[in-house]
């Protein structure tokens, strides 16, 4: 078991937000909400999706050597807060 942590970047996009993750944005990981934390939360569900397809087709994942991606051998568990 691996645990892959991705760095994001939400950013203000006119009158809503946008959310990508450069490590996977090539395979379409990129969306938008109307809040920072809308578009925080389906950046997470947009990565999930990616991943999981990317490994079903098995291309193989970015690994910890790509910027902004952290893999760990153990479990992991991520917690953001906006501050």
């Amino acid at each position: 078991m691996k645990s892959y942590l991705f760095d994001i970047i939400v950013e203000p996009d006119g009158k809503a937000w946008h959310a990508y993750c450069p490590a996977l944005e090539k395979w379409g990981a990129a969306t938008w909400g109307q809040t920072r934390s809308e578009a925080a939360k389906h950046i997470q569900e947009v990565v999930e999706m990616v991943v999981a397809e990317l490994v079903a087709d098995g291309i193989a994942l970015p690994g910890a050597s790509d910027s902004g991606v952290y893999v760990s051998s153990s479990p992991q568990v991520s917690v953001t807060v906006d501050a």
